[in-house]
């Protein structure tokens, strides 16, 4: 037996979808907004939301000091502000760091008995959760779903790490999520790429891995075909809301697929190489999808099978193949080595593989990974093998 959760409690989607903020049930109507930096306010997509929340009565206070890959150091800043805030709805505003940021914030604020990010991994059960405060997710990217998964990543800069804090019961799903395309229109064309490419592989790495079910599948292949057909138009149209639309619907959707299946060890390689060289989540997923691909295909039977359906989803055969085409199209990277330097990789070699191999996602791909496979994946996505 196993729990399946399908999104956030509510969903709120499409143009003018932010006005859902004035039925937020809440006694105090304290809200904290949580940003990755100060773009969303510089944009004036930050006052399009509060004076949603001021309509209703809400008093909010606004955090922008979070990392676009948030860390450690932040979320603990941000849990000793809203102590003295005191807010009954937490807001996640922006791309996966702001919505991760905020529901890590939202955990250590429940539960000040937790003091390190390991506390609150699996196997542990999170003590409390919604007792002070719900949480709201606005995504203005469309690449992790953060808004409607059980995780929040976090990085740890000093052992140099990405830590995932989740709870298997779903609890760490969102309340709220609100999916108004609006807010993802200034995304430029390299980021809209990036987000795109995590979104396709969580849709991808959660229909081949051995934990998938009738449910993580249909949703899947849901995202797949919406994110591969909405992508480049919204790189090469980026004000066109349908499109902005059916990407954020297809980010979602890879969301809840891999909430409740598992990711792989393309996310395994990838979170190694974004936390040890700052390379950004997505860009990190674009670059090692087409060589986790090969590598599964070429070592497990179901998964060559399982990506030739998702290549012929979209009237193609060769999955490989229409994502080495779809990068090209988005002028991303083909190898790691476009992106660090050699003798860092070389030097670093031994540990990369421990990572890869201690890595959240690892465990769940469909090949199973020891010290060789690890070595060989790290070598065919630095090298493009």
């Amino acid at each position: 037996m196993r729990q399946i959760k399908l999104g956030s409690d509510k969903m709120y989607f499409g143009e003018g979808a932010v006005q859902a903020l004035a039925d937020l049930p809440a006694e105090r109507k304290r809200a904290y907004i949580v940003m990755s930096g100060t773009i969303q306010e510089e944009l004036g997509q930050l006052k399009v939301v509060t004076d949603v929340l001021e309509s209703a009565g809400f008093v909010w206070k606004a955090n922008t000091d979070v990392e676009p890959e948030p860390c450690w150091g932040s979320i603990q800043r941000g849990v000793e502000d809203m102590k003295t805030f005191e807010p009954d709805w937490v807001i996640g505003f922006g791309g996966g760091s702001a919505m991760d940021a905020a529901k890590a914030m939202w955990v250590f604020y429940e539960n000040p008995q937790y003091k390190t990010l390991e506390e609150v991994m699996p196997p542990t059960v999170i003590e409390n959760l919604k007792v002070k405060a719900r949480v709201c997710c606005i995504p203005t990217s469309a690449g992790t779903g953060s808004e409607c998964t059980r995780a929040a990543l976090i990085k740890d800069p000093v052992q140099k790490r990405k830590y995932s804090i989740r709870d298997y019961n779903g609890r760490l799903v969102p309340d709220v999520a609100i999916i108004d395309p609006v807010f993802s229109t200034t995304m430029p064309r390299r980021g809209t790429a990036g987000c795109g490419m995590d979104a396709l592989t969580h849709a991808i790495e959660s229909y081949v891995t051995p934990l998938a079910n009738p449910f993580s599948d249909s949703l899947a292949i849901g995202a797949w075909i919406y994110g591969y057909k909405n992508l480049p138009v919204c790189c090469d149209d980026p004000q066109n809301l349908e499109a902005r639309g059916n990407m954020l619907a297809a980010s979602c959707l890879a969301g809840i697929a891999f909430s409740n299946c598992a990711l792989g060890i393309c996310h395994g390689v990838a979170h190694t190489f974004g936390a040890t060289y700052g390379i950004g989540h997505g860009l990190a997923n674009g670059v090692v999808l087409p060589y986790s691909i090969a590598f599964n295909s070429e070592h497990d039977e179901r998964s060559a099978q399982r990506y030739e359906e998702l290549a012929s989803f979209v009237g193609k055969t060769d999955l490989q193949k229409v994502i080495v085409d779809l990068k090209e199209q988005l002028d991303m990277p083909v190898s790691m080595k476009e992106l660090v330097a050699e003798a860092d990789f070389k030097r670093d070699f031994d540990v990369l593989v421990q990572k890869v191999i201690t890595d959240v996602a690892t465990p769940a791909n469909p090949v199973k990974i020891d010290e060789n496979y690890a070595a060989e994946m790290l070598r065919r996505a630095y090298y493009g093998e």
